[in-house]
């Protein structure tokens, strides 16, 4: 089983739960309709990967605020790459088909460590640099679906188990994954940096 680091802890989440199309201008810049209520997919353990991966195929990030579970509640923040196979997903939704075979690949979720956090999710914010340029940032307050709201809806639905994984949705500015980029995601509640993790694509 894959894992995560929470502190000083290793978690091993069940499963992934990953909201899509929470930023108005995600939306517009995907050419998708803006949903009446969360739209969720999941990620298996098996998404898991600690590199960043280009494998030279039409892969996108799509860097996000995460969250760690701890009964039933949001215990720990981090900075999460939801990665896609773009041209695969497009050609799905054209379809009407589920978006597993672009969402739920080997590899496809890649996060920092996480740290405990019991402050307000509303003060939560993300940035995402490629190569020294900001190319994502964006935060709770730009979301159509607060963290809260999230995980009140997935809970109204699905059983949510210690160490599974909360993504939320990622802010305009996704592209292509580059074979040896740097790219470092961070995390801030206000000004302050809670999380900052970095990867070379390979």
């Amino acid at each position: 089983m894959h894992t995560v680091t929470r502190e000083d802890q290793t978690i091993v989440p069940s499963k992934i739960v990953c909201a899509g199309r929470n930023y108005v201008a995600h939306i517009a810049e995907l050419g998708n309709e803006v949903p009446a209520e969360p739209v969720i997919f999941l990620k298996p353990n098996s998404a898991l990967s600690e590199q960043l991966r280009a494998d030279g195929e039409d892969i996108h990030y799509e860097g996000e605020i995460s969250f760690l579970l701890k009964n039933g509640k949001l215990d720990a923040v981090g900075f999460g790459l939801d990665l896609t196979r773009r041209a695969v997903q497009t050609s799905l939704k054209k379809q009407g088909l589920p978006w597993e075979r672009a969402k739920a690949f080997d590899g496809s979720a890649v996060f920092s460590r996480f740290v405990h956090f019991d402050g307000n999710p509303e003060e939560l914010r993300l940035e995402l640099w490629i190569d020294g340029q900001l190319a994502q940032q964006g935060g709770t307050p730009l979301m159509l679906f607060k963290p809260a709201q999230l995980l009140a809806s997935i809970q109204s639905f699905m059983s949510l188990n210690d160490g599974d994984i909360l993504m939320t949705g990622t802010p305009e500015g996704v592209g292509p994954v580059r074979q040896g980029a740097s790219y470092c995601g961070r995390i801030y509640a206000g000004d302050s940096l809670l999380v900052e993790h970095s990867w070379i694509a390979i």
